[in-house]
């Protein structure tokens, strides 16, 4: 079993950065890939990134060279840093872990989730 909780969220304006944190614990962190989903209201869950347990990434095309997603081992860790925001960003963002990084998609096949943290964005 993986405990996943987010957090960062927040209110933030156009052009804004926020950095998200999860915080995983339970099962051996380093062995999953691990990613961020969101969900904005009335839409479908849609991937982010995600990050390999090697550390390779992969990102959607609507947060390319504005967002990054990286991992801490030591500190059981993912974090996504979010620039440059849009109010189209607006969204409860989900952490997610899987021991396969292609179940980590907008399918919502990944084994483990956490809680969601609130992502606002004003224009």
């Amino acid at each position: 079993q993986v405990q996943l909780v987010e957090s960062g969220g927040g209110l933030a304006q156009a052009g804004d950065s926020l950095r998200l944190s999860c915080a995983a614990s339970g099962r051996t962190f380093v062995n999953y890939a691990m990613g961020w989903l969101r969900q904005a209201p009335g839409k479908e869950r849609e991937f982010v990134a995600r990050i390999r347990r090697g550390g390779s990434t992969y990102y959607a095309d609507s947060v390319k060279g504005r967002f990054t997603i990286s991992r801490d081992n030591n500190r059981n860790t993912v974090y996504l840093q979010m620039n440059s925001l849009k109010p189209e960003d607006t969204a409860v963002y989900y952490c997610a872990a899987d021991l396969d990084p292609l179940a980590i998609a907008g399918s919502g096949g990944a084994e483990y989730w956490g809680q969601g943290t609130q992502v606002t964005v004003s224009s």
